[in-house]
């Protein structure tokens, strides 16, 4: 499942925590991956520090503020986030991130998730390429703007020609480790609010709430 939220950040909240970005300084991307990785990956990324970390706790708390994204994610834990630069001539080549992300508790990645910085229109290239049985799909957001998607799937980011690339990624470990349940659960709940929204509490809103809430306690992984 590829769920796209297109609000993570409004338009002013993106370009303040952008210019703030920008002030900071940029360490070589391969520090973070491992052997098979450092091939392929070529961008910079936020140099740990404190100020590092009040900018990911300002993305960790809009996303967990996005009701979208508690739906289709329904984290159990996520991993503070890489916020990552792409100049002209970085990409980042077919990989597929790791099964358990290093900490203390390890955690197991069941999502991934990427959050736009940059506006489309301020740079060439640069689009995330999810890559399935279908074929490819790229996908390029506008500032704000998040895609959530399997961590199982290999995906790479496509050169960047001109301008400059900015984003943060990070990954999720869902109380629902299923894919396909974790589906379910999200068009099951995306039916409740369409319900109550259109017809109130009713029997038919009472039975999928029923049902939602009994799947999700048979599934759920605490």
């Amino acid at each position: 499942m590829i769920v796209v939220i297109p609000d993570i950040l409004d338009a002013v909240a993106a370009a303040k925590l952008r210019a703030k970005i920008k002030s900071m300084r940029f360490v070589d991307g391969k520090a973070t991956t491992g052997k098979f990785g450092r091939d392929v990956k070529n961008n910079q990324q936020l140099e740990p520090g404190p100020a590092t970390q009040e900018v990911q706790k300002t993305i960790l708390q809009a996303i967990a503020a996005s009701n979208t994204f508690q739906m289709a994610a329904r984290p159990k834990m996520v991993r503070p986030p890489l916020v990552a630069r792409y100049d002209p001539g970085m990409q980042y080549g077919t990989h597929v991130d790791n099964a358990l992300m290093s900490g203390n508790p390890p955690m197991r990645s069941d999502m991934s998730l990427t959050l736009f910085l940059e506006d489309p229109d301020k740079y060439d290239g640069g689009e995330l390429v999810i890559e399935s049985k279908l074929g490819e799909g790229e996908i390029k957001l506008p500032a704000g703007g998040l895609v959530l998607y399997p961590t199982s799937a290999l995906h790479h980011v496509a050169p960047v020609t001109r301008g400059q690339r900015l984003v943060a990624v990070c990954w999720v470990q869902s109380l629902i480790r299923d894919p396909s349940r974790r589906e379910m659960l999200y068009e099951l709940e995306t039916a409740r609010h369409g319900l109550f929204d259109k017809h109130g509490q009713t029997p038919e809103f009472d039975l999928v709430s029923k049902t939602f809430h009994n799947l999700f306690r048979m599934w759920a992984e605490v």
